[in-house]
C-alpha cells in the first residue's frame, strides 16, 4: 500500500546509517506481499519504467488548485517540488490507502492527456506522506540514500540470499520480481533471460603510506589508475555487452568498442576514449556517456577504448577463483592473441618497495591517471569490496580557494537547507563561476553555511539565492578539463567544499588563472 512505501521512504531518508537502512529495507519486503514489494524495490532501484511525469506537467496539475504566487514561495523555501506540492495540496477529499501496484499500473498505462487529471484525483486521495510518496513514485527522483545495490542487499539480507548470485540473474529479471522474491522465501533460483550477464565486480578500499606499511610489498603488484570508468565487457554465445561497475548497460553509448568484442569470454577494464597512444582527458569521455545514439562524428573524434585490468571468464572457462597472479599471465596472453587496437593492457608497475611506488603515484606520467591499484598476487576475484586484497592509492586532490556565489536548496532530508553551492574564481577583476559542489563538509558546517545564505541573500532566482561575495571556501577536486559548456572554460571533476576559510577574505581567493595552470598549458 502507498502509505506503507511513504513510511519506508520517510524512515530511509532520516536514516543515515547503512545497517539501519538495510534493515528497514528488509522488514518492508517481509510485511509487503506481491506485487507491491516489487514494485516498490523497482522505484529504488530506477527500473520502474512508468510514464515520464514531467516537473512541467506537476506545475500544470498544481496551479489548478494552489493560488501561482503562495506556490512560488512555498516552492521557494522547500526547494523540492513533490514536498511542496505533498504539503501545500489543499485537503478535501476522503484519505484512503491505495495498492502501490494500482498506482503503478494507472501511471503506466492512463493516456497523456488524461494524466494531469488522474495525478490530482490521487492527490485528492492521499494525506500529505502519501502524497509525497505517490509524486517520488510518479517522477523517479526518490533521493532517500538508497542505491541501486543497496535495494538488492537488502533482498539478499531479507532471503539469506548471497548479493552476488543476485547481481548475476537480475539483468534478466523484471518488476514486480516475483520469482525473485519466491527464491529469498525458499523457492527455487530464477533463471535469468538475460544474455550475456552482468558479473558483480571487485572493487578496491582505498589506502594510504600508513595502512601500506604493515604490509609486505613483495606479496602485491600494482598498475595505474587511469581516469575512466569502471566496466566489464561480456561477449558470450555472439551476445555483447557493455556495463558499467554498477550492472548498467552502456552498450547503445558505445557501438564502436562493442563492436570489438570479438572473443569469448568477460573482461574486467577501464572505458576511456583514446586516440592511438594517448589517453583523453575525462571530459572527453562524459561526452559519450549516457547517450543512446552516437553520430558518426563524435565517433570519429572520441573513440572508444577498453584498457583491460582483470579476466573472469574466457571461452566458457570461469576464472574467478585463481589467483590474480594466474588470471593476469592468462590475460596477458588473450589480449595479445586478440590483436585488437581497441583493447590494451593496463601495464603492470615495480613495486619492491612503498616509498618507491609512492613517487611514482605523486608524479604518473600522465595527468589522466587518478594514482595506484594494488592487488594480492594470491587474491581471486571476490565480488563486492573485501578487505586487504584490493587496494587504491590515489594523488592528493587539487584544491583552489573559491568564493560562493549562488545557493539552492538539496533534496530528500537536505530539503530544510541550502546545501548545493555554486562557487566562483577571480577574473580580470570579476568573480567567475567554475563549479558547484553539494558534499565534502559536515553536518555542522552545513548549517553554518545555511545561516550564511540566509543572511546574506542579495537576489533570487526561483529556488536558487546569490549571496554576498564574502565566504571563502576551499574546493578539492580529482581533475580538470577544458569546456566550452563553462563560461570559466573548465569543469572540475568531483568537486567538494573540504574547508571553509572564515580565515582569508574574498579578495584572496584564487583566480581563475592558477586554475588555468593546472592544465599544465598555461590557460
Amino acid at each position: 500500500m502507498i502509505s506503507a512505501f511513504a513510511d519506508l521512504l520517510e524512515r530511509l531518508a532520516f536514516t543515515p546509517r547503512r545497517s539501519l537502512k538495510l534493515a528497514h529495507l528488509a522488514g518492508y519486503f517481509a510485511s509487503t506481499p506481491d506485487p507491491d514489494r516489487g514494485y516498490a524495490l523497482a522505484a529504488l532501484t530506477g527500473d520502474l519504467a512508468l510514464r515520464a511525469v514531467t516537473p512541467s506537467l506537476l506545475r500544470g496539475v498544481v496551479a489548478e488548485r494552489v493560488d501561482a504566487e503562495l506556490f512560488a514561495l512555498s516552492y521557494d523555501f522547500v526547494g523540492d517540488l513533490a514536498e511542496t506540492i505533498a504539503l501545500i495540496w489543499p485537503e478535501g477529499g476522503t484519505a484512503r490507502d491505495v495498492a502501490l501496484s494500482d498506482l503503478v499500473a494507472e501511471l503506466a498505462q492512463s493516456p497523456k492527456a488524461e494524466l494531469p487529471a488522474r495525478i490530482a484525483a490521487r492527490l485528492d486521495g492521499l494525506g500529505p506522506s502519501g502524497r509525497y510518496a505517490y509524486l517520488k513514485l510518479a517522477t523517479g527522483g526518490l533521493r532517500v540514500g538508497v542505491s541501486a545495490r543497496l535495494a538488492r542487499q537488502a533482498v539478499a539480507d531479507y532471503g539469506g540470499l548471497d548479493l552476488g548470485a543476485i547481481e548475476e540473474v537480475w539483468h534478466g529479471l523484471e518488476p514486480p520480481y516475483a520469482g525473485l522474491f519466491a527464491w529469498a522465501e525458499g523457492g527455487a533460483k530464477p533463471v535469468s533471460a538475460a544474455r550475456a550477464p552482468f558479473r558483480p565486480v571487485m572493487l578496491s578500499t582505498p589506502t594510504d603510506a600508513g595502512a601500506l606499511a604493515a604490509l609486505s610489498p613483495t606479496d602485491f603488484v600494482a598498475e595505474w589508475k587511469w581516469d575512466g570508468i569502471r566496466v566489464q565487457a561480456v561477449c558470450e554465445g555472439g551476445t555483447r555487452r557493455l556495463y558499467s561497475r554498477t550492472g548498467d548497460d552502456i552498450s547503445r553509448a558505445f557501438p564502436d568498442l562493442l563492436a570489438a568484442l570479438e572473443f569469448d569470454g568477460v573482461l574486467d577494464g577501464e572505458l576511456l576514449v583514446r586516440r592511438g597512444a594517448e589517453v583523453a582527458p575525462f571530459g572527453d569521455l562524459q561526452t559519450r556517456l549516457g547517450r543512446k545514439q552516437v553520430g558518426a562524428k563524435l565517433l570519429a573524434s572520441h573513440p572508444a577504448a577498453l584498457r583491460a585490468y582483470d579476466l573472469l571468464i574466457w571461452q566458457g572457462q570461469d576464472w574467478r577463483g585463481a589467483p590474480f597472479a594466474a588470471r593476469r599471465a592468462e590475460l596477458e596472453r588473450v589480449v595479445a592473441a586478440m590483436g585488437q587496437e581497441r583493447i590494451d593492457l593496463s601495464p603492470l608497475l615495480p613495486c619492491q618497495d612503498w616509498a618507491a611506488l609512492d613517487a611514482l603515484r605523486a608524479a604518473p606520467p600522465d595527468p589522466v591517471i587518478e594514482g595506484v591499484m594494488i592487488k594480492h598476487r594470491a587474491s581471486p576475484y571476490l565480488a563486492g569490496r573485501v578487505k586487504g586484497h584490493w587496494f587504491k592509492w590515489k594523488r592528493a586532490p587539487m584544491v583552489v580557494d573559491a568564493v560562493l556565489l549562488y545557493a539552492q536548496r538539496g533534496h530528500g532530508k537536505r530539503s530544510g537547507y541550502y546545501s548545493d553551492f555554486t562557487f566562483g574564481l577571480w577574473h580580470e577583476g570579476a568573480l567567475v563561476p567554475v563549479g558547484k559542489a553539494y558534499f565534502g563538509f559536515t553536518d555542522a558546517e552545513l548549517k553554518a553555511l545555511d545561516r550564511f545564505v540566509r543572511d546574506n541573500t542579495v537576489e533570487r532566482f526561483g529556488p536558487v539565492r546569490a549571496v554576498r561575495p564574502e565566504k571563502v571556501v576551499e574546493v578539492a577536486f580529482e581533475g580538470l578539463n577544458r569546456s566550452a559548456r563553462h563560461k570559466s572554460g573548465v569543469a572540475m571533476r568531483f568537486p567538494r567544499i573540504s574547508r571553509i576559510r572564515d580565515d582569508k577574505p574574498a579578495a584572496e581567493a584564487d583566480h581563475l588563472a592558477a586554475l588555468l595552470a593546472l592544465l599544465g598549458d598555461g590557460g
